[in-house]
């Protein structure tokens, strides 16, 4: 006898139209992750300024270079960079099987604060503003340079990230070339604006408003929602409610806005488990390639790895890396428990 499909039961594919690509959710696997144990890591206190971190002001770096003994906001050229700025000369054969053609680009650091013991959720919206103004005007400095085609702006947040410095910090990585994420997401983006003359994610944005199963977080300017599509256990996307195609068109107000939610939703991760969140983070806007991009939607993707608590995190293993992705936890759950969080951080709680 065939049973009526549930969504919150039975499994089923959901599609994620900006990569073009379907995700296996699996509901019946997983118990509800509120009825279980949750445990607390001892997290080591760290210092607000660390003699031996080679972010912190005034110390020295690797490569010899002192940094300024600044406030605030630090950005330099990554000592360790994976991109060169050096033009190659280089004979393209196209090879079928073996094609390869040089990059050329660069690599920076930006250290969110001289307080070594910060992150985001924990600094003032004014000093995360500042992060956001910095954002710009690096997007602007790489886009005057000819060879920048595009410009990511990311931060991985945590040793299970691969962050090997815990001192707050991101990175920009601006190349000659167009990703391929980026690619196919700008593809998509650009089929949808075609066939329908909007954006793409801003009229997703709307029928996620008026869903109201996965938005978490709203201001005037951005909502903070779990994808429908999502992956990751706890994955979430900040989008504009504007139509901004890049950082350049951010207001006064609305880089604001952004600083705001960055803080809620950052502080509303560490609360899940009463710890430092991990998470990789980055943004997605269009690229400085001097190219119209009308089909563009500024938004900012966070990928954190953890599922039930401190200790266990999502794996994409077998079926993940042979097939498609799965999660068992359904989005819908993920936002009930996101959105029922405070935004007031569990360290400074009575």
């Amino acid at each position: 006898m065939n049973s009526s499909f549930d969504q919150k039961k039975h499994p089923h594919r959901r599609y994620n139209p900006l990569l073009d690509e379907w995700i296996l959710v699996s509901p019946q696997r997983a118990n509800r992750p509120w009825q279980g144990q949750t445990e607390k890591r001892v997290e080591e206190e760290l210092p607000t300024h660390d003699e031996n971190c080679y972010l912190c002001a005034g110390n020295t770096r690797v490569n010899g270079d002192k940094n300024p003994d600044y406030k605030g906001v630090f950005v330099f050229d990554n000592d360790f960079g994976s991109l060169m700025k050096n033009q190659v000369e280089f004979e393209d054969k196209n090879f079928d099987f073996f094609s390869l053609r040089p990059e050329r680009g660069i690599n920076r650091v930006i250290c969110f604060s001289e307080n070594h013991s910060l992150t985001l959720p924990e600094m003032k919206v004014d000093d995360i503003k500042k992060v956001v103004d910095v954002w710009q005007n690096q997007y602007k400095e790489f886009g005057n340079l000819d060879y920048i085609n595009h410009i990511q702006i990311f931060e991985n947040k945590g040793q299970m990230m691969g962050c090997s410095n815990p001192h707050p910090h991101g990175q920009i990585w601006a190349q000659s070339s167009v990703p391929s994420i980026v690619l196919k997401t700008q593809d998509n983006l650009k089929r949808y604006f075609d066939k329908n003359g909007t954006s793409l994610l801003e009229d997703y944005v709307k029928k996620e408003l008026e869903a109201d199963e996965r938005i978490i977080l709203e201001n005037e300017d951005f909502v903070a929602v779990v994808p429908f599509w999502a992956v990751w256990p706890y994955e979430t996307m900040i989008v504009s409610k504007r139509k901004i195609e890049n950082l350049l068109e951010f207001s006064e107000e609305e880089k604001l806005s952004l600083a705001l939610i960055l803080k809620d939703l950052t502080t509303k991760y560490d609360n899940l488990f009463e710890m430092s969140f991990p998470y990789s983070a980055g943004i997605h806007q269009s690229p400085t390639d001097g190219k119209p991009h009308p089909e563009w939607h500024f938004h900012m993707h966070f990928y954190p790895p953890l599922l039930r608590n401190a200790e266990v995190k999502k794996f994409m293993v077998g079926y993940e890396m042979l097939a498609e992705p799965q999660r068992d936890i359904t989005p819908e759950q993920s936002s009930d428990i996101l959105r029922g969080l405070p935004t007031k951080h569990y360290k400074n709680a009575d």
